[in-house]
């Protein structure tokens, strides 16, 4: 079974034809090329495939998308609001280097210490806060000027030192 990755979510319909806008977080212009399908989660927990039809970027935050078997705006109205997912394999495609999202499955190393995977990436207007599981709690790991050290995407690690005490919050 394939891991999904959350992009964004479709935020309004664009036409009569049943467009919608998808608002992502993948940091660069991207018409989708080479997605078979996107995931929509109609319900918690639910993914379901809408197979694309055609895409095309608006900017570095949202692409325009056609679905097949939706025609009309009313159709495609019952998908705004919801969270869009792609498949591990499409995301990693498509996301630009430099966009937080990219580093979901990257190593944390404090120190020269392996900390945990990122496992959740949640970007906020000064910093971004990396989820992981440290010790068998979820904790959130600041990523800004102060913090990070070393991006290193062959080995897929973000070098960080972190403040003192900052770990021992989650122990």
């Amino acid at each position: 079974m394939s891991s999904y990755i959350n992009i964004g979510k479709i935020v309004a319909t664009f036409g009569l034809k049943g467009e919608v806008i998808l608002k992502h977080a993948l940091a660069k212009k991207v018409n989708l090329k080479g997605v078979e399908a996107i995931f929509v989660e109609m319900t918690k927990g639910s993914q379901i495939p809408y197979f694309v039809e055609h895409a095309k970027a608006k900017d570095h935050e949202e692409v325009y998308v056609k679905f097949e078997g939706i025609g009309t705006k009313e159709a495609a109205h019952k998908l705004i609001a919801k969270q869009a997912w792609l498949t591990e394999e499409d995301f990693r495609k498509q996301a630009g280097k430099q966009s937080a999202i990219s580093l979901l499955g990257y190593m944390v190393v404090d120190d020269g210490e392996a900390i945990g995977t990122i496992e959740e990436v949640i970007e906020q207007p000064h910093q971004v806060l990396l989820g992981i599981t440290y010790k068998g709690k979820e904790a959130l790991i600041p990523l800004h000027d102060e913090t990070l050290t070393k991006l290193d995407h062959k080995k897929k690690e973000v070098h960080v030192r972190l403040p003192d005490g900052l770990l021992e919050i989650y122990s």
